[in-house]
């Protein structure tokens, strides 16, 4: 098996990965959130990032992966804005409507897509622009019901959307960048994310809900629930950074909306969960764009790979020793399906 096929393979497993555990706990935290009232989203993200924190240590003392420190500073600013982008979600949630929310969380691809092409110098095509507007027009019209504006949730949710594509750009550029795995990055980023949140989570969450999470009755199915969730949280984190790295932010958030189709679907299947027309035509629509998305992304993937084995299979011109000179530059092509943040609100429930 050659390396490129052994690149695709590991990709489709990430993505497998990812999509199976965020829908898993979407369905574990619906269960904990709306059946058990346990409605400290914020607090309960900084528990699933020490669990994960917790695992892959022991996964290091076993010798699973190996440690690499890098830049101290780099990995503390990432560790915090990402805790920092999931506080700010759960407030844009706390002050919009839902229907605003899920508009925030619909800009943040349109958001990657401006900030990569400006600082990073990353094309994308107009066939790729296109299906990425067709997806978010169907998850907008299968997400999307009242809308309603105010200054300070709309300031939040700008707030949210910058923070949250940095962190998920940041995601990327600090593995290519440092060469550090997905699991690396992970673990040495875990405890300044979890820790900032279980800082700020329960004064966040005592802010949204009015409610205490250290008077909340914990009963033995509420603590089933939540070892439950945190454990799943391991492969959600996991995941996440693995298709961060080996893909691109742009494709994670197609692949959140993917889930976002998912977890309708799943709700109305084994939960019951009110289900419409404009659901169906909404998803149908955001699956086509999806798949465009992926075909779009596959063929330009191929053709620059063609055109550079092209390249290097033609005879190399006799220069002057003394004199190097580099014939061509990498150009990145987004590759298929990132933030909605792990699970990041007490409303949605998107994992």
């Amino acid at each position: 098996m050659g390396e490129g096929e052994r690149f695709q393979l590991g990709t489709v497993g990430a993505l497998t990965l990812s999509v199976v555990s965020s829908v898993s706990i979407v369905i574990c935290n619906k269960a904990l959130i709306s059946s058990l009232g346990f409605n400290f989203a914020t607090t309960l993200t900084s528990w699933h990032l020490l669990v994960t924190f917790c695992s892959l240590h022991v996964a290091l003392r076993l010798k699973l992966f190996e440690h690499k420190p890098f830049d101290r500073k780099a990995v503390m600013g990432f560790g915090v804005l990402n805790g920092i982008s999931i506080g700010l979600l759960n407030l844009s949630l706390g002050f919009n409507s839902v229907g605003f929310y899920q508009m925030t969380k619909l800009a943040i691809i349109p958001c990657t897509v401006l900030l990569e092409t400006i600082f990073l110098a990353k094309k994308f095509s107009r066939s790729i622009q296109l299906s990425l507007l067709i997806l978010l027009l169907g998850v907008g019209i299968a997400t999307i019901t009242d809308v309603q504006l105010n200054a300070l949730g709309s300031i939040l949710s700008l707030l949210a959307i910058v923070t949250t594509c940095v962190a998920q750009i940041m995601t990327n550029t600090i593995q290519k960048k440092f060469k550090v795995s997905s699991t690396q990055l992970l673990y040495q980023s875990c405890p300044y994310q979890s820790g900032s949140l279980l800082i700020t989570g329960p004064f966040l969450d005592r802010f949204l809900t009015n409610q205490n999470v250290f008077a909340f009755n914990y009963t033995t199915q509420v603590l089933v629930f939540i070892i439950l969730s945190c454990l799943i949280s391991v492969s959600v984190n996991f995941s996440t950074f693995l298709v961060i790295g080996k893909t691109s932010p742009v494709t994670y958030q197609v692949l959140g909306h993917l889930k976002t189709c998912l977890v309708l679907a799943f709700g109305y299947i084994l939960l019951h969960d009110p289900f419409n027309w404009r659901n169906i035509l909404g998803i149908m629509i955001a699956l086509v764009g999806m798949i465009l998305y992926s075909y779009f992304c596959t063929f330009e993937s191929q053709k620059k790979a063609n055109e550079a084995a092209l390249q290097s299979s033609q005879p190399k011109e006799e220069s002057d020793p003394l004199i190097n000179v580099g014939n061509g530059s990498e150009v990145v092509i987004d590759t298929i399906a990132q933030r909605a943040p792990g699970w990041d609100s007490n409303k949605d429930l998107h994992a």
